[in-house]
């Protein structure tokens, strides 16, 4: 295989990275080989090894090298919050952003049917085993507000009110700070529709 080969390989497989098209992935490749090949090769080290000896937590499915994840595992979680999210990235936002101190369920997704992404691919039936044990009393879904996301969140509170869990929404709205002349409509509809009584 020649130089040019290789290289075109390398822009190829820069190019599985989300937001990465043909011209980032060239200068990622050539500031790689040209500046910095000691940290392309810590990259390609990391990566194989993350590759190889990172799963998934058998309770939330969240990444992990163990067959529990550090947060599953601990005695200092409150076992009757469940928060379910769709990625890993959403567990974190929460678990920095807030005090939230309740488990979680990681969706890896949401439903959506045109793209082969049922149930079973969100492991809802781990879920409702997870349900099922009677630890958990209220499930806290904080999908993301896309239709999909809405679909999902119905879903998963009609699985909580299966198992007598009560499901509770993540609110959505105005963001503070925000003026609502810069809010778009179906923000301000959902905010509007899903108001608060303050007596």
């Amino acid at each position: 295989m020649s130089q040019s080969d290789l290289l075109t390989q390398l822009m190829e497989s820069l190019r599985c990275l989300p937001g990465v098209g043909q011209k980032s992935a060239q200068r990622m490749a050539y500031h790689l080989l040209e500046r910095n090949r000691e940290g392309g090769m810590r990259l390609a080290t990391a990566l194989q090894e993350s590759l190889q000896r990172i799963g998934h937590c058998v309770q939330c499915r969240d990444f992990t090298e163990q067959t529990r994840c550090s947060i599953c595992e601990s005695a200092s979680r409150d076992l009757s919050q469940l928060c379910v999210v769709e990625t890993p990235a959403d567990r974190l936002v929460i678990e920095l952003a807030t005090g939230y101190r309740g488990l979680y369920f990681i969706l890896q997704g949401r439903l959506s049917p045109l793209d082969g992404i049922g149930p079973r691919e969100l492991g809802l039936d781990k879920l409702a085993e997870r349900l099922a044990q009677g630890d958990v009393r209220e499930m806290i879904i904080a999908t993301n507000p896309t239709v999909e996301g809405e679909a999902t969140a119905h879903y998963l509170a009609q699985l909580a009110h299966q198992f007598q869990v009560k499901p509770s929404r993540l609110a959505h709205g105005v963001p503070i700070g925000g003026e609502l002349e810069y809010v778009d409509r179906g923000t301000l509809a959902h905010a509007f529709g899903s108001r608060t009584d303050m007596s």
